[in-house]
C-alpha cells in the first residue's frame, strides 16, 4: 500500500532550490514567516554531497524549518519524514523531526507527540539523516501516535541546541511507509515468512509452529502450494488455507482456532481425508468436544474405521459431538461387502464360540454369521487365527454340531470395532445417504450412551445401526429418520436391518423407521421403546407381513409405548439361548409391556396377527405380559386375532402362564376380541347339571381355561321346572380336549345367565 499510487497524492514538498517561500520559519500554517529573503538562509548550488542544498546559520535556540503544504494524514497510513544534515562550523546543534497537527477546521491539535528524537550532529562534514515516523495508529516504530481528529500536518525539522552553527540541509522527504505496518494491520501470519517451502518434500512442520507462535492472535495463512508435516502439530491461531498439507497417516492435526470441517477441507483438498483427519483431531483430547461440518456436503469415498484413522486410540469415554451436515456415498469398491465361506463345530457348553473354523485367517471381525441354528443378528466379535475360534456376539439355538456358515461383513460409514472401548460419542443434524451401499454405524464391542438424534439414515445397504457387543448400552437415538433403499421390495422379500441391540438400557425414542425388512433386533433388558413409527408394508394385495421388532430376550423388561406399529409383527423369542427347552433355574419369557400403540394393517391374510411369541424350545411360557390400551385397527378384509403363537419350533406351555393382563384394548377388524382376564355371559337355555362355557378363542394365545375370578348370575337360575336354584355352583377349569373349556357345577340341573370372569394364567 503506498498512497502517493493508490490515491494519486504528492508528499514530498519541492527542493529548498524551488524557492525558500514554501518553507516556515514558524509552524508551517498559513501566513506564518517564511525562510524567503533571510540574511541567515541561503542557497548553495554544489555542495560535494548534496548538490543543491540549504545553508543556515543557527541564530535562535528552537530554529524551525516547516513545510508550509499540508501534507494529509489518512487512517492507517504512515508516513516516514527524514532530512539528510551536515554540520559545516561553529556550534554543533541538535536536529529533530517535527510537525504540527491540524484538525478539520484547520486548527491545532494539542496533546500530542510533534516530534521526534533528537540526533546531536558529530563532526564537521559528516553526513546524517534524522528521521520519524507519524501515524494514526499505536504500532511499535511509531515516533509520533496522531490517532484519528488530525487531518494534516506541517512536517519539517527542528534546530536546537548552541547557536552560531553553520548547517547544510540536502532536503527534506516525505514517504509512505505503511507497507511496513502491512502485516500487522491485516493481521495475518504468512508461514512462507517462517521458512515453509510448499514444495511436499521438505518437512514444514517447524515452519508452521514458529508461524502460530508468532501469530498472536493474528490469522496464519498458508498460501497455494502442497506442505509436508511429519508429525503432529497444533495450530492454536485462526487459519486460512489455500495450499494444501500432507501428512503421515498416525500425526494428527489440531486446528485449535479454527476447529471445523470447511478448514479441514481447505487442509487437506480432500473430503473424505479431510473428515478423517477431523475426527481424529477430535479423538485426540483437544479443547474441543464438537466438529460442526457448517452444513457442507461432504462426498465420502471410503468407511471411516476408527481404529484406522486414529492408529493407537483403543479407549475413549469423553463426549464428543459431531453434528451439522450432510455425508454422501461415492460408490467404488471399498464399500463391497466382505464375504466368507467356512466350517466350523459348535457346542453350547461354549455359547458365544465357534471353535475348528476353517479359513479363520479370511474371516473379518464385525461378520455377521448366517447358517443352520443361527438366529437373526448374530456377528463375529473377535477372532484367534492360531486356535482358529471365533467369539460370537449372542449364541446359537442350533445345538452341537459341525456345519457350514456364511460370513459378511458390511461397510460402514462410521466403524468403531476394533477400538476396546468408545463411550459418550454425539451424532446430531446429519444426513446421511447409504446410497443402498454403504451402512451407517457400527458399535465398539465395548461402550456406552452413543446418542443419535435429529438425523436421516437415508438408504443404507444393509444396517443402519450395528451392534456386535457391549457397545450399544445405553443407547439413545432420538428424532430420526431411518429411510429403506429396500422401499420397492416385498416386505418378505427384504434384507435390511435398521438397528440391532445386545446391551441394556438403551432408549429409541420419537423415530420413524421406513420399509426396513425389520426394525430392531433386540437382546438385552431394560430397553424403552416410546414414540416411534416403524412401518414395513408393501404395495401387493393380500401381501406378507413380517416381524419389524424382535424381541430376542426372554426375560426383557422393555416397554413398548405409544407407537405406531404399521404392516408388521412384532416377535417375541428364545432364538440366542444356547439351550432352548426351558429349565427350573432360568427365566423364561416375561418382563414384557406393550401398552398405549396404535397398531395397523392393510390388505393381508386373516392369519396375520401383530404380537407373536415364538419359542425355539419346549416348556417355554409367558410369565409376564401386559398387553393394555392399545388400538387394534385392520384396513381392508377382517383377520381372526392379535396375537398368536408361532409353533414352528415348539409350543407354549400353557400350564405355567401367570401374571398376564391383556386389557383395554380397542380392536376394528379384528374377528376375535381378546382379554385376559376376560368377562362373558353365557346363556343355559336348558336345564343342564353340567354348564359348558367354551373360551376357544378370547383368551391370549388360545391358552388355556386355566381359572375363574368370579361368577355372578344376571338371571335368576331356575331348575327344570320353575324353581329358583339358590346355590352357588362350582367350577372345574381346563375342560374339554383342547383344555379351553369351562365347566359350571350344579348339584341339580339349572338354567339361566351368567356372567362369568376367566383367565388364562396364574395371577400372581
Amino acid at each position: 500500500m503506498n498512497i502517493a499510487i493508490t490515491d494519486g497524492l504528492q508528499l514530498t514538498p519541492p527542493s529548498f532550490a524551488a524557492g525558500l517561500a514554501a518553507w516556515s520559519r514558524e509552524f508551517g500554517t498559513p501566513g506564518s514567516a517564511t525562510w524567503a529573503n533571510q540574511p541567515n538562509a541561503a542557497i548553495v548550488t554544489a555542495d560535494q554531497d548534496f548538490g543543491a542544498c540549504l545553508e543556515l546559520n543557527k541564530v535562535t535556540d528552537t530554529t524551525r524549518i516547516r513545510f508550509m503544504g499540508e501534507t494529509p494524514i489518512l487512517p492507517g497510513t504512515y508516513l516516514r519524514i527524514s532530512a539528510r544534515i551536515k554540520a559545516i562550523a561553529g556550534a554543533r546543534p541538535s536536529v529533530r523531526v517535527a510537525g504540527w497537527a491540524g484538525d478539520g477546521a484547520r486548527n491545532h491539535v494539542g496533546g500530542l507527540v510533534e516530534a521526534g528524537a533528537p540526533v546531536t550532529l558529530p563532526g564537521f562534514g559528516q553526513v546524517v539523516e534524522v528521521s520519524a515516523i507519524v501515524g494514526t495508529g499505536n504500532r511499535s516504530g511509531v515516533d509520533m501516535i496522531w490517532g484519528a481528529k488530525p487531518i494534516y500536518g506541517h512536517f519539517g525539522i527542528d534546530l536546537t541546541g548552541s547557536n552560531g552553527g553553520v548547517i547544510r540541509i540536502e532536503s527534506i522527504r516525505i514517504e509512505d511507509v505503511t507497507g511496513a505496518f502491512l502485516r500487522q494491520m491485516m493481521d495475518i501470519v504468512d508461514v512462507r515468512d517462517f521458512g515453509a517451502k510448499g514444495d511436499g518434500v521438505t518437512d514444514d512442520r517447524a515452519a508452521f509452529a514458529a508461524a502460530d507462535s508468532a501469530a498472536n492472535g493474528r490469522v496464519m495463512v498458508v498460501p497455494a502450494g502442497v506442505y509436508r508435516i511429519g508429525a503432529d502439530l497444533t495450530i492454536t491461531a485462526p487459519v486460512r488455507f489455500t495450499g494444501t498439507l500432507t501428512m503421515p497417516r498416525a500425526a494428527r492435526l489440531t486446528l485449535m482456532g479454527s476447529f471445523d470441517y470447511p478448514t479441514y477441507a481447505e487442509a487437506f483438498g480432500d473430503e473424505t481425508e479431510a473428515l478423517k483427519r477431523a475426527i481424529q483431531a477430535l479423538f485426540g483430547y483437544t479443547d474441543h468436544g464438537e466438529l460442526n461440518l457448517r452444513g457442507r456436503r461432504i462426498e465420502l469415498t471410503e468407511p471411516l474405521v476408527m481404529t484406522e484413522i486414529a492408529p493407537g486410540l483403543s479407549d475413549f469415554s469423553s463426549r464428543r459431538l459431531i453434528c451439522n451436515g450432510q455425508i454422501k456415498l461415492v460408490d467404488g469398491p471399498a464399500w463391497n461387502t466382505g464375504v466368507a465361506q467356512s466350517q466350523a463345530s459348535y457346542n453350547p457348553v461354549r455359547p458365544t464360540t465357534l471353535s475348528e473354523v476353517a479359513n479363520v485367517a479370511n474371516i473379518e471381525v464385525g461378520s455377521l454369521i448366517t447358517g443352520p441354528g443361527v438366529g437373526r443378528e448374530v456377528y463375529v466379535q473377535a477372532k484367534n487365527i492360531g486356535a482358529r475360534t471365533l467369539t460370537l456376539s449372542q449364541p446359537l439355538y442350533g445345538g452341537a454340531g459341525t456345519r457350514n456358515y456364511q460370513f459378511k461383513r458390511f461397510r460402514y460409514m462410521f466403524d468403531f470395532l476394533g477400538m476396546d472401548e468408545c463411550s459418550r460419542v454425539n451424532f446430531s443434524e446429519i444426513e446421511f445417504m447409504g446410497g443402498g451401499r454403504a451402512s451407517f454405524l457400527m458399535l465398539p464391542a465395548n461402550g456406552q450412551m452413543f446418542h443419535i438424534r435429529d438425523c436421516y439414515i437415508s438408504g443404507p445397504g444393509d444396517r443402519g445401526i450395528t451392534s456386535v457387543g457391549r457397545g450399544c448400552q445405553d443407547l439413545l437415538v432420538d428424532r430420526c429418520q431411518f429411510l429403506s433403499s429396500e422401499m420397492s421390495v416385498k416386505a418378505q422379500d427384504r434384507t435390511s436391518i435398521a438397528m440391532n441391540l445386545n446391551a441394556n438400557d438403551a432408549k429409541i425414542r420419537d423415530n420413524r423407521f421406513v420399509r426396513f425388512g425389520t426394525f430392531l433386533v433386540a437382546a438385552g433388558s431394560g430397553h424403552l421403546i416410546s414414540g416411534n413409527h416403524w412401518f414395513q408394508g408393501d404395495d401387493t394385495q393380500a401381501g406378507k407381513r413380517v416381524p419389524g421388532l424382535v424381541i430376542a430376550e426372554k426375560n426383557c423388561k422393555m416397554a413398548i409405548t405409544a407407537n405406531y406399529i404399521d404392516n408388521n409383527v412384532i416377535e417375541w423369542t428364545n432364538e440366542y439361548d444356547a439351550y432352548p427347552n426351558f429349565t427350573n433355574d432360568e427365566y423364561s419369557f416375561g418382563g414384557l409391556s406393550i401398552t398405549g400403540n396404535h397398531f395397523t394393517v392393510k390388505q393381508v391374510l386373516s392369519d396375520f396377527a401383530w404380537i407373536s411369541v415364538r419359542p425355539y424350545g419346549t416348556n417355554q411360557h409367558i410369565h409376564g405380559l401386559t398387553v393394555s390400551n392399545n388400538v387394534f385397527r385392520v384396513i381392508g378384509p377382517k383377520i381372526q386375532r392379535v396375537d398368536k403363537v408361532d409353533t414352528t419350533f415348539a409350543d407354549l406351555n400353557y400350564s405355567r402362564m401367570r401374571n398376564i393382563l391383556f386389557d383395554g384394548n380397542t380392536f376394528n377388524g379384528v374377528i376375535d376380541y381378546v382379554a385376559n382376564p376376560i368377562q362373558i355371559t353365557h346363556t343355559q337355555g336348558t336345564a343342564q347339571a353340567t354348564w359348558v362355557v367354551p373360551l376357544t378363542t378370547c383368551l391370549p394365545f388360545k391358552a388355556w381355561a386355566k381359572n375363574v375370578d368370579s361368577i355372578l348370575a344376571v338371571s335368576m337360575i331356575q331348575n327344570a321346572g320353575t324353581g329358583r336354584v339358590t346355590e352357588m355352583p362350582w367350577v372345574r377349569s381346563e375342560q374339554g380336549p383342547a383344555r379351553k373349556n369351562i365347566h359350571i357345577e350344579w348339584s341339580t340341573p339349572a338354567r339361566g345367565s351368567i356372567t362369568l370372569r376367566a383367565r388364562m394364567d396364574e395371577p400372581g
